[in-house]
């Protein structure tokens, strides 16, 4: 990644993706996270303490109404969560407005597949139902494939 890089992990709960996304973009690159749970935010703030991991920037809020800024991000990430949110659609307008013109949204998610774990079936997004969400925002589609045996990975601009 160049020196500079800006992620934004969109739901990064206790930084499962957020974490080592910083650690990634080094200590010229920015990663800001955000995400309704209060207490996730305060635990992930905690351990990027001990880690030190001074270009995390973190805040309580929810992705219907949070634009951490005007094109700002080389990329908005959703980490298996665009399927939580009450209004997917305000979500990604507000992604869209993160992104720089050169940026990219990524969206890593459950595939609509009965699975003995993951969030129930009835909430996951089809493939399908995500890339017109996403096309729908104004993206357009660079690839979706399969991310393992129970993800799959949709790249936009």
């Amino acid at each position: 990644m160049k020196p500079g890089f800006t992620l934004i992990d969109v739901g990064c709960g206790n930084g499962f993706f957020a974490l080592p996304a910083a650690r990634l973009v080094g200590e010229k690159g920015k990663v800001f996270g955000f995400d309704a749970n209060a207490e996730a935010i305060g635990m992930l703030k905690k351990t990027a303490m001990k880690e030190g991991l001074r270009n995390l920037n973190l805040r309580v809020g929810m992705a219907e109404e949070t634009v951490l800024c005007d094109a700002c991000a080389d990329i908005v990430f959703f980490g298996i969560v665009l399927h939580d949110f009450k209004d997917a659609s305000r979500v990604l307008s507000n992604a869209k407005r993160m992104l720089k013109s050169t940026g990219r949204l990524v969206d890593l998610d459950w595939k609509k597949e009965p699975m003995n774990f993951g969030p129930p079936l009835r909430i996951r997004f089809s493939e399908e139902k995500a890339v017109s969400l996403i096309e729908a925002a104004d993206f357009k589609i660079n690839s979706v494939r399969a991310a393992g045996p129970h993800h799959y990975l949709i790249i936009a601009h």
